[in-house]
């Protein structure tokens, strides 16, 4: 398995509140992971390294070569939990922190298999024989509202409350993450990517990028470049898989 990953201020943000992470925890089982922070220019930055590093040192802690899928998806479940109830104590400590919160959504990938666990609107997409397969569902009002047949998905990438999610790491005592388990095939490949990324790009142009694009390695720089030739008024971070 190989892995690459971006992150960029966008072309309007003063700061990177985006934060993620690589690492292989065993020869065969790596470890993806991308936060989107959020809280105000003093606290979205801290929430999501904060959230990353507590959510990757759990994991580190409790991986084993051999677990089952029951017990991998056990384990993002804790991670996340202890990830949160880190960010909400921190956002007690001083009123520079308070309401800040992070999206998060990682993923461990086995050989044959992608678990992945996401709390918020960062996303995680598939890619195999079949094209692209968008594996998490935004935590968000425009997706409650696409859900609730207010409003179209189209209507939802200009929609002025777009940005509004309805669950995030660290803003309450508790939070709960959704769990995915997807089958993979050699030469498939996982994209995770906050929304700076998926704001500015349709599905199947990050489909082409990736499965069609002339090496995998550059990618995320690819990737990057499309959605700041767009303007990029968000922070945009990619990191990419392939199995």
């Amino acid at each position: 398995m190989d892995a690459w990953g971006l992150t960029d201020l966008g072309n309007v943000r003063k700061q990177n509140q985006d934060f993620y992470d690589i690492v292989t925890l065993h020869p065969n089982q790596l470890l993806l992971v991308v936060c989107d922070g959020m809280g105000g220019a003093k606290s979205g930055n801290v929430a999501s390294r904060l959230a990353t590093e507590v959510f990757v040192g759990e994991v580190r802690r409790t991986a084993r070569e051999d677990m089952d899928v029951e017990q991998i998806e056990k384990m993002l479940r804790d991670a996340v939990s202890l990830a949160n109830q880190a960010v909400f104590e921190q956002s007690k400590v001083s009123s520079d922190f308070t309401g800040m919160g992070t999206t998060l959504v990682a993923a461990v990938l086995l050989p044959d298999r992608a678990i992945i666990a996401n709390v918020g609107d960062s996303r995680a997409y598939i890619f195999d024989k079949d094209g692209i397969r968008f594996m998490t569902v935004d935590h968000s009002l425009v997706e409650l509202m696409v859900r609730r047949g207010e409003i179209t998905r189209e209507q939802a990438k200009t929609h002025p409350s777009k940005n509004l999610i309805t669950r995030a790491v660290g803003t309450e005592a508790n939070v709960d993450c959704d769990l995915y388990n997807q089958e993979l095939h050699p030469g498939d490949a996982v994209l995770l990517c906050s929304d700076g990324l998926s704001n500015e790009m349709a599905d199947q142009e990050i489909l082409f990028e990736v499965v069609h694009g002339v090496q995998k390695e550059g990618c995320c720089q690819r990737l990057l470049d499309i959605a700041k030739g767009r303007g990029a008024p968000d922070n945009v971070t990619v990191v990419l898989a392939t199995v």
